[in-house]
C-alpha cells in the first residue's frame, strides 16, 4: 500500500492451534536480542537514475508507481530493462538509464461499473516451456480483476518488449464472482519461482485485507498462453497473544485483516519470506506446508489502537515495548540479493520510516539482522526513495552503469512537485553501493 496508512486490520480471534503458534513465536522473538536500527544513524546511499514521475489523477492516466522487477538481457546485459506496476495505469518498462519503452493498458473491468484492470505486483519467470517455445515472462497480480495476468518478454519485438499471453480462461484467484471481486478483497502481492528439482513453475499470491496466501502452478496453454490452477491456501494469524498474555489485533478499519503484500522466494531451498504490513517479516516454505516463523517484527507490535471512522485513522495507546528494532510498518516490498557461493540478504522496505532492513539470506543463521540503509537525495533534482512500496535486486552484471548489480526501490514522494499534482516513481541504486554497506 503507498503512503503511511494507519495500521491495517481490525479481526477476529483465529482458530485456537493458529493462535497458539503465533503466541509461541510471538513470545519467543520478544525475548530474543535486537540490533538497533536507527534511521538516522544508517548509511545512506544515493541513487544513479529515476524514473520519469507517474501521477495518480485523470490526466496521469491513474498511474501509481507500486513494485518493479529486473530481467537481465543475458546476451547484452547493458540492454537489461526494468518492468514496474502502475496500478490502474497497468505496466511501465524502462531502460538502465530509467528511460520508458513501453507502457502497457490495464484492462478494464467485464462490464461498466465493475473494478477496472489494477496491477499490484510484479515478477519473472525465466525459460517457462510453452507451446511455442521457452520464454521468461513478467507475471503481474491484478487486484481489479483477481488475476494474474503473463506477458512474454521479448526485447527487440517491435512495438515494445512486452506481450500478453495470459490464457483467457484464467480464473479468479480468490472470488468466487465479479460482485466479490468488485469489493476488491483480490489478489494482491505475488512472487514466483521455479522448484530446481521438478522444472514447475509457480507463484504465491497473497489476498488483500485478509491474511491468506494462495499457492499456485503455472500451466501452458493453448498458442503459447499461460493459466494456472491453485493448490492451496495458508492463513497467516490476525491476532497475538503478547508475553504479558494478553491478546493483540492490530488496529485498522472495521473488517479488514492485516494483509500480507511484499513477498520474495528463495529458489535456492524454497523459503517465502512475506511481509505482514502491521506484524512484521515472516518465514514459510513456499509450498505453504509447515509452520511459519516470525522472524522479525515492527516496531508497533502490540500497540493498542482505536479506530477513528473521522479521520480514518488509528489513534494508538501505550505502547508496551513488544515491538521490534529495525522495521516500522508498514512493512513492504522485500526482495532477495543472491551470491554465487549461497549467502546474500533479504531486503525489506520499512516504509514507515523511509529506511531499508537486510537480514541473512541462510536459515541456518536465523536470517539474523546484518544491517540497513537509506535511499536519500543524490541533488536537488533526483531525490531518494520515501514511502517505498516495493523493491527489486539482481545481483548481476548489467552493462557499464550498474557493473555488480542494480537495486530498484520505488519512491512513494517523488519530488520536486509539479503544480502540487503528488507523484511516484522509481530510483535506481547500485548494488555494490549496498553491499558495501551491508557487509561494513
Amino acid at each position: 500500500m503507498n503512503r503511511r496508512s494507519p495500521s491495517v486490520p481490525q479481526s477476529r480471534i483465529r482458530r485456537p492451534s493458529v493462535l497458539t503458534v503465533a503466541a509461541a513465536l510471538a513470545a519467543l522473538a520478544a525475548t530474543a536480542p535486537a540490533q538497533a536500527h536507527t534511521p538516522s544513524a544508517l548509511p545512506a546511499l544515493t541513487p544513479r537514475a529515476e524514473t520519469p514521475p507517474l501521477y495518480d489523477d485523470e490526466a496521469g492516466g491513474n498511474a501509481d508507481a507500486d513494485d518493479p522487477a529486473i530481467w537481465r538481457d543475458t546476451a547484452e546485459p547493458g540492454r537489461s530493462l526494468v518492468v514496474a506496476t502502475a496500478k490502474e495505469g497497468g505496466l511501465r518498462v524502462y531502460d538502465l538509464d530509467a528511460r520508458q519503452v513501453q507502457s502497457v493498458p490495464a484492462p478494464a473491468g467485464p462490464a461498466p461499473g465493475d473494478a477496472p484492470g489494477r496491477f499490484n505486483n510484479v515478477d519473472l519467470v525465466h525459460g517457462l516451456k510453452l507451446s511455442t517455445g521457452r520464454a521468461d515472462l513478467a507475471v503481474t497480480s491484478d487486484r481489479g480483476n483477481d488475476r494474474l495476468r503473463f506477458y512474454r518478454v521479448d526485447r527487440d519485438r517491435p512495438g515494445g518488449p512486452l506481450t500478453d499471453v495470459t490464457d483467457p480462461a484464467a480464473a479468479p484467484v480468490f472470488s468466487a464472482g465479479q460482485d466479490e471481486i468488485n469489493d476488491q478483497r483480490t489478489a494482491y502481492g505475488l512472487a514466483t519461482w521455479t522448484d530446481r528439482k521438478t522444472g514447475r513453475s509457480y507463484a504465491v499470491v497473497s489476498q488483500r485485507e485478509r491474511t491468506r496466501i494462495a499457492l499456485l502452478e503455472l500451466l501452458p496453454g493453448r498458442s503459447g498462453t499461460v493459466g494456472y490452477r491453485k493448490l492451496r491456501t495458508l492463513d497467516l494469524p490476525s491476532s497475538f497473544r503478547l508475553p504479558d498474555g494478553s491478546s493483540w489485533t492490530p488496529c485498522g478499519e472495521p473488517g479488514q485483516l492485516p494483509q500480507v503484500e511484499g513477498m520474495v522466494v528463495d529458489p535456492a531451498n524454497g523459503t517465502l519470506y512475506a511481509g505482514q504490513e502491521d506484524v512484521g517479516l515472516w518465514r514459510l516454505d513456499a509450498d505453504l506446508t509447515g509452520t511459519p516463523a516470525l522472524i522479525d517484527k515492527v516496531r508497533e507490535y502490540g500497540v493498542p489502537g482505536t479506530y477513528d471512522e473521522e479521520t480514518e485513522e488509528c489513534d494508538p495507546g501505550a505502547d508496551p515495548g513488544f515491538g521490534g528494532k529495525r522495521l516500522a510498518a508498514d512493512v513492504e516490498g522485500l526482495t532477495l540479493v543472491t551470491e554465487p557461493d549461497g549467502d546474500g540478504y533479504v531486503l525489506a522496505s520499512s516504509q514507515g520510516d523511509d529506511t531499508f532492513a537486510a537480514y541473512d539470506r541462510e536459515r541456518g543463521d536465523d536470517n539474523e539482522y546484518e544491517g540497513g540503509f537509506r535511499v536519500t537525495a543524490a541533488s536537488g533534482t533526483l531525490d531518494g526513495a520515501q514511502e517505498c512500496d516495493g523493491a527489486a535486486a539482481l545481483n548481476a552484471p548489467l552493462g557499464a552503469e550498474y557493473p555488480h548489480g542494480l537495486l530498484v526501490v520505488q519512491d512513494g514522494d517523488e519530488t520536486p512537485q509539479v503544480s502540487g499534482r503528488e507523484a511516484t516513481g522509481f530510483k535506481f541504486v547500485r548494488l555494490d553501493d549496498v553491499m558495501d554497506v551491508v557487509k561494513d
